[in-house]
């Protein structure tokens, strides 16, 4: 679209015309045109957005993406929960983050808060083998 207005300008449209026919602000035309006039075509391009700079570093971002997979393989049972997380950013980097911008957080880091069934640190692989050997007598989809 700033393309299309800069080439309206030099078929000699005026800026409040062009503005019109592409239902856009005539201080949007003006900026373009100008941009142009100044920079040729690289004037026209995007400029970068700085945003809020984030609270954690890289490296204290990859340090929460360690603490997140070593917990997920811990052999103790139980689950991470984003409260968790808060608390380990909050105790290890002094930084507050709410519970959905650990979430935010954890997608950025390309985690998922979606975790598997936890283990019970006392359960028994052999006792789960012999209950599904056990013969399924009252299971109405195995009746004879």
């Amino acid at each position: 679209m700033r393309l299309l207005a800069v080439s309206l300008f030099f078929e000699g449209e005026n800026r409040a015309n062009i503005a019109r026919r592409l239902n856009t602000a005539r201080s949007s035309v003006n900026k373009w045109v100008s941009n142009y006039l100044d920079g040729g075509l690289a004037g026209l391009d995007n400029k970068p957005i700085s945003g809020r700079p984030a609270n954690l570093t890289e490296a204290q971002r990859l340090e929460v993406k360690a603490f997140v997979l070593n917990h997920a393989e811990s052999t103790e049972g139980g689950r991470l929960t984003a409260t968790d997380i808060q608390t380990y950013i909050s105790n290890s980097f002094k930084v507050n983050y709410q519970i959905g911008n650990v979430y935010r957080l954890l997608h950025s880091l390309n985690l998922s808060w979606i975790t598997a069934r936890s283990k019970h640190p006392k359960q028994s692989q052999e006792s789960q083998e012999a209950f599904k050997k056990v013969s399924p007598v009252n299971d109405p989809k195995h009746s004879v």
